[in-house]
C-alpha cells in the first residue's frame, strides 16, 4: 500500500495561541476559577478513590480475621484490629465526603 509522501510544515513563528470557538478567550479571572474548579474535582475523586482502597483493605483484613487456623494466631488478631480501625476510618472520611457535596 502506497501513501502519499508526508509535507514538512514549517514551524509557527511566534507564540501559538489556541481558541475555543465556542467561547471568546479566557480572562484571567475566568481561567483561575476554571482551574480551582477543575482541581477540587480532582481532588474529590482522589479522595474518593482512597474510600474505595479503605473499604476493600478492610475487608481484605477482615478476612484473615475471620480466616481461621489457616493464618496464626497473632496475624488474625492484627487484622481483626485493622478491619475494624480502616472501617471506622473509611466510614469517617465518607462522612466528610458527604458534608462537601
Amino acid at each position: 500500500m502506497v501513501g502519499k509522501p508526508l509535507k514538512i510544515v514549517p514551524p509557527v513563528s511566534g507564540p501559538a495561541e489556541i481558541y475555543d470557538l465556542g467561547r471568546g478567550p479566557e480572562s484571567t479571572g475566568q481561567r483561575i476559577k476554571r482551574l480551582q474548579e477543575e482541581a477540587r474535582i480532582l481532588a474529590r475523586e482522589e479522595v474518593e478513590r482512597l474510600d474505595a482502597d479503605l473499604r476493600r483493605l478492610a475487608d481484605q483484613a477482615k478476612l484473615i480475621a475471620d480466616g481461621g487456623d489457616a493464618y496464626p494466631v497473632g496475624v488474625r488478631e492484627l487484622a481483626g484490629r485493622i478491619s475494624v480501625d480502616t472501617a471506622q476510618r473509611a466510614d469517617m472520611l465518607r462522612a466528610l465526603i458527604e458534608r462537601l457535596a
